[in-house]
């Protein structure tokens, strides 16, 4: 992917800054995000508890703070309010991030997201994880994630890829490649093991939280190398038991016109009708 490209879904959001949200959009949107986190949480147990206790719903908080003091130029500001969100939450984000909504930081511990990252709605991610650079450029550098994108507990997400939209990232996942809609992709560095349209339609349901359940391809490779050896082995067996009913059956032969020989009259060998009897009975 070039590091210039900027998706039309960011580049309508940084095309013009936003005008200042009223009082009532604001207490829309946190009612929103409240309201996503009792969706996909089940330990949630009342809204006070959310609000003061869910450092993932504060990040996102300050994040917005910090994006809009961003476009509008203060940017060493935003900078400082970030640091100090990150020294609460245990979350960075940087200001520069453009998320969408509904976005659900769980636990949150660890998470780092980097400056040039693109996050649609509905995206879900877990501790640990990271949207991080590859690169020293100053264009697009960090990972467009698209909507109803759950990522597991420290996966890890790098460059300018982009992740489809409805797909899984496997817990402790290094994702280098883009990955196609609907997929679920696990392993070091991550690939694709459920491809686009394989795994569900997103538009009948808006998110999966079952991130658990995942292939493993090493256990399947395993399984089928133990079939084939299985196989083999079965084969080998085959024939070791028909060389030695070959083995058995020839035996008994020799034997035969060797007791045929001893019997009978003795062997010239320079006879030819002797030995060519002898042949014969062999």
């Amino acid at each position: 992917m070039d590091q210039g490209h900027t998706t039309p879904r960011a580049a309508d959001r940084t095309a013009k800054v936003r005008p200042s949200p009223s009082a009532r959009a604001i207490l829309a949107q946190f009612r929103e995000d409240v309201a996503v986190i009792f969706e996909r949480d089940p330990a949630a147990r009342s809204v006070w508890e959310v609000a003061f206790t869910y450092p993932g719903l504060h990040a996102i908080l300050s994040h917005r703070l910090c994006h809009a003091l961003w476009q509008r130029g203060l940017k060493t500001l935003a900078r400082i309010m970030s640091h100090v969100s990150r020294f609460f939450t245990g979350i960075e984000i940087h200001p520069g991030a453009v998320i969408g909504r509904r976005f659900f930081i769980d636990h949150g511990m660890g998470v780092v997201i980097g400056e040039t990252s693109e996050i649609g709605d509905d995206v879900t991610i877990y501790q640990g994880v990271s949207l991080g650079g590859t690169n020293l450029g100053r264009g697009k550098r960090h990972p467009t994630i698209e909507d109803c994108v759950v990522v597991g507990a420290d996966a890890t997400v790098l460059g300018p890829v982009a992740i489809g939209r409805g797909s899984r990232i496997g817990a402790g996942s290094v994702v280098v490649d883009d990955v196609p809609a609907n997929s679920t992709v696990v392993g070091i560095p991550g690939h694709v093991v459920e491809g686009e349209g394989g795994r569900r339609d997103p538009s009948a349901q808006r998110i999966s939280l079952d991130h658990a359940n995942l292939p493993d391809p090493m256990a399947h490779a395993i399984v089928a190398l133990l079939e084939r050896v299985h196989r083999l082995e079965h084969e080998l067996a085959r024939l070791r038991s028909r060389d030695q009913a070959h083995a058995a059956g020839t035996g008994g032969a020799a034997a035969g016109a060797t007791a045929s020989v001893e019997e009978g009259s003795p062997v010239d060998p320079a006879d030819p009708k002797s030995t060519k009897s002898l042949r014969r009975s062999a």
